[in-house]
């Protein structure tokens, strides 16, 4: 006998039924390698895991499982890494968002608890790039920029608590005079170098990690959103076309997934946007970042940039918008670039695109589950390159048995706030507001 899970209201399904959508019109999928084509999900199926969600999460998922020998069955609504997976800064970047209240929670010392794990996903991705040949772009090197004198305290702990570690990478504080050389702009006060941190082609490292699943024998779906799951001994995933049939179920849609009630308001979907300039002459790129860093600010209203591989800036920010238009986005960044880079006010923006990431009210990311055999795993606060993939293990250990690190995030319960799934967007507005306030301090 079966419970189930409807997806959404029935009344909104009816009004409007759930389609699937191609890509964002985004640099990374118009410079995708090579485009994922599974078919949607049809007639009955059977799998030891079935995952709901093709980003980082549900790939690196998958990925675990089937180098384990676990038959594995991925369906994705839309595309694999459509979601923020695929449209992020391509930032990787290291510890993991609330650490510091799960220790508290379970009366540890922090760097106990999280020392290696901070960067597990990391080397998750590394040793990924290299057994299966995934090309994505992955360079190695990241600055902590400062704009406060507070900025330039929390930089120097970082650094004290990484040498403390034996941290293996390159990481010294920089000068102002020093900061300057490397992003050609006297914005920032001070920065960290971070060597061990760097940046990558999100969309090409997660369909890459996709075609190494298939490879080992997991299957996937695109274009098959998922109306119902029913729950039982053995819970079934049910599309408009098929079913997944499987001893249990990872749901892996982080702030694009609405599939279950008891996930809404545990969550902020915030949007983050992104610009990709044209092509950059050999003169500017030698201008504004001759080691091909990563950048970013500390600013919870935060901006974030790098170079492509093909040398555009990829510059992008959050700010209080919940579109997709283009020439909103672009507006905006031309404005913010144009303070820290006034040189490229005129510069061409070739794409402009947006995201959502999910931020949970204790920052700490959200591991549990909703039955015996149905997990779930989401809001990484902005850390998700890395942290999906340490998130991906530790799923597939939890359902496989092992539940040590599953239990330290999900012996965190969330913070439910009442009528956010209703009343999203103007919480999310004042929240916005309240960090752009906190962040000019």
């Amino acid at each position: 006998m079966h419970s189930v899970d409807v997806f959404d209201e029935m009344s909104y399904m009816s009004k409007r039924p759930v389609q699937p959508q191609p890509h964002t019109g985004s640099y990374y999928a118009a410079s995708l390698n090579d485009t994922t084509r599974y078919a949607a999900l049809a007639g009955e199926h059977v799998a030891d895991i079935c995952v709901v969600g093709a980003g980082f999460t549900g790939v690196s998922t998958a990925l675990h499982l089937a180098e384990r020998g676990y038959k594995v069955h991925v369906v994705e609504a839309n595309r694999v890494g459509w979601g923020a997976s695929g449209r992020n800064g391509g930032q990787l970047i290291g510890g993991i968002a609330g650490e510091a209240a799960i220790a508290k929670h379970h009366g540890r010392d922090v760097e106990e608890l999280f020392g290696e794990l901070r960067w597990a996903g990391h080397d998750i991705v590394r040793e990924r790039v290299e057994t299966y040949e995934i090309e994505c772009d992955l360079k190695s090197g990241y600055l902590d920029v400062a704009l406060k004198p507070r900025h330039l305290r929390d930089n120097r702990a970082d650094l004290d608590r990484l040498q403390n570690t034996g941290f293996p990478h390159e990481v010294r504080l920089l000068s102002e005079d020093e900061t300057a050389e490397l992003t050609g702009t006297h914005t920032y006060i001070g920065a960290l170098l971070n060597m061990g941190n760097g940046h990558l082609h999100p969309l090409n490292l997660c369909a890459g990690e996709a075609r190494a699943a298939v490879s080992l024998g997991a299957s996937i779906s695109e274009e098959s959103p998922v109306v119902a799951i029913e729950r039982g001994e053995r819970p079934r995933v049910v599309t408009a076309n098929g079913t997944v049939t499987a001893d249990a179920v990872v749901l892996a849609g982080n702030a694009y997934h609405f599939l279950e009630p008891k996930l809404r308001g545990i969550m902020f979907p915030v949007n983050s946007f992104i610009v990709a300039t044209e092509p950059l002459s050999e003169d500017v790129v030698n201008a504004i970042n001759p080691r091909d860093l990563a950048i970013c600010d500390p600013n919870f209203v935060l901006k974030y940039y790098r170079l492509s591989a093909d040398k555009r800036l990829l510059f992008g920010g959050r700010f209080n918008y919940f579109g997709d238009d283009p020439a909103v986005i672009r507006r905006h960044h031309r404005s913010s670039l144009s303070r820290i880079y006034p040189a490229l006010a005129d510069v061409r923006f070739d794409y402009a695109w947006g995201g959502t990431i999910g931020v949970p009210v204790k920052r700490v990311p959200l591991l549990g589950r909703l039955a015996p055999n149905v997990f779930y795993s989401q809001g990484y606060s902005g850390h998700g390159v890395n942290v999906t993939h340490l998130a991906g293990r530790i799923m597939a250990d939890a359902v496989a048995g092992t539940l040590e690190q599953f239990d330290m995030f999900a012996n965190v319960k969330p913070f439910v706030v009442p009528g956010a799934h209703t009343f999203m967007k103007p919480m999310v507005s004042l929240g916005m507001m309240y960090y752009k306030i906190k962040d000019a301090l």
